[in-house]
C-alpha cells in the first residue's frame, strides 16, 4: 500500500503529503532486509500503473525482493482493479493518530489460489520463514484460501510459519466483526508455528498479569498444538507522543518477559508491531535463544517509534546495543 502522511498537518486541511510504502507483511520483510541484513521478498499483487510502479520503486529502496509481485492490467481509471492507499495522522500529545483507508477492490484482494507458484518459492527458493496475518486474510472472500494454500505448502517444505492475528475492525465491520475474524484465524492457525497476538488476552503494560497471560497462551497452544511460540507486545499509551512498552511470549511451557521501556518518546507508532515481529524472527533465524529474540523484537519496535514511516529505520548495531544496555549509545 501507499501511505500518505500530512506530517504536522491534519488530513482534512493538508496541502501536501509525504509518501511512504507500507503493509503488515511488507513492513516485516523490510525490517529483516534493512535492519537485520537478511534476504527477504514480498509476495503481492499490484495494478500496473504509475502508482504501482511507485510502490515497486519504494520496495526496491527497502531492499526487498519484488520478483514475486504479480502485475494486474488496469484501465485509465482503475475501474476493475487498483492499488491500495491510506492516509494517517501520526497524532501528537493528547491528539490521537487518525487513519483513513482507501483500499477497496485492490489487486491483492483479488488474489486467488493457484495465482502464486508457492512450490517454487518454498521448494526451489529455499525460503526459511513465511509470515502472513489476519489483515491479508480478511481482505476478501478469496484471500483466506490463498493464505491457507501458502501456509500449508510452507509447512510441507520445512519453512517456519508465523501468523499475526492483527484485527482491523474496518475490514470486518460488515462481515461479522471480531467473531468472524476469530473464526477465520482458527482455520489458519493449525498451519502456524508462531503467532503474534494472543486471543482473549487484552493487557497493557501497566495491567499485565502473568497468570492471565499464561492461561490465555496455554489455551491457544492446547487448541493449536502445532504452535511453538505465542508472543505479544504490552503497551501503555500515555499520549500519542509517549508510550510504555514491553513484550511477553509463551515458549516451551514457560513465560518470558522482555525488558521494560518506560516514557518512550514517540514520533510515529505505525508499524511498531511489525518491527517487533521482525526482530523476533531475526533472533530465531539466527539461532539465538528466545530471551534474546524477544528483546531483539522489542528493541526494534521501540526504535521504530523514534523515526517516521511504517518500517523501522534502526541499524543492527542500535538494536543489539539496546538489547544489551536498554540505552541507545549515540556514539556508535
Amino acid at each position: 500500500m501507499l501511505r500518505f502522511d500530512p506530517e504536522n498537518d491534519r488530513i482534512h486541511n493538508a496541502r501536501s503529503f509525504r509518501v511512504w510504502e507500507g503493509g503488515g507483511e511488507y513492513n516485516v520483510a523490510r525490517s529483516l532486509s534493512k535492519v537485520f541484513r537478511l534476504e527477504a521478498a514480498i509476495v503481492t499483487a499490484l495494478a500496473d500503473n504509475q502508482i504501482g510502479r511507485l510502490i515497486e520503486d519504494l520496495i526496491w529502496q527497502g531492499g526487498v525482493d519484488s520478483s514475486e509481485v504479480l502485475w494486474r492490467e488496469t484501465d485509465g481509471i482503475s475501474r476493475r482493479v487498483r492499488n491500495g492507499m491510506y492516509f494517517i495522522e501520526r497524532g501528537f500529545g493528547l491528539r490521537s493518530p487518525v487513519g483513513c483507508s482507501d483500499r477497496g477492490n485492490t489487486a491483492i484482494s483479488q488474489l486467488k489460489t493457484g495465482d502464486v507458484d508457492w512450490r517454487k518459492i518454498f521448494g526451489e527458493g529455499g525460503t526459511r520463514w513465511f509470515h502472513t496475518g489476519g489483515i491479508f486474510a480478511g481482505l476478501s472472500e478469496t484471500t483466506p484460501e490463498v493464505a491457507l494454500e501458502a501456509m500449508r505448502l510452507a509447512k510441507e517444505n520445512g519453512a517456519i510459519v508465523s501468523y499475526d492475528l492483527n484485527y482491523r475492525s474496518s475490514l470486518w465491520s460488515e462481515r461479522g466483526g471480531r467473531e468472524a475474524a476469530n473464526a477465520l484465524n482458527h482455520e489458519l492457525l493449525p498451519y502456524a508455528d508462531v503467532v503474534f497476538g494472543v486471543e482473549n488476552f487484552e493487557a497493557t503494560f501497566s495491567d499485565y498479569n502473568e497468570d492471565n497471560f499464561s492461561r490465555a497462551a496455554s489455551a491457544a497452544i492446547s487448541k493449536f498444538p502445532n504452535l511453538r511460540i505465542a508472543a505479544t507486545t504490552l503497551r501503555d499509551v500515555e499520549s500519542a507522543s509517549q508510550h510504555n512498552l514491553s513484550a511477553v511470549c509463551f515458549f516451551d511451557n514457560k513465560i518470558f518477559k522482555a525488558n521494560d521501556f518506560k516514557d518512550v518518546n514517540v514520533i510515529d507508532r505505525v508499524g511498531s508491531g511489525d518491527a517487533f515481529a521482525a526482530g523476533l524472527i531475526y533472533g530465531l533465524l539466527s539461532d539465538k535463544d528466545i530471551e534474546f529474540s524477544l528483546n531483539c523484537g522489542l528493541a526494534n519496535s521501540v526504535l521504530s517509534l523514534t523515526t517516521l514511516g511504517d518500517s523501522s529505520a534502526a541499524t543492527l548495531a542500535e538494536v543489539k546495543n539496546l538489547v544489551q544496555s536498554k540505552k541507545l549509545n549515540l556514539s556508535r
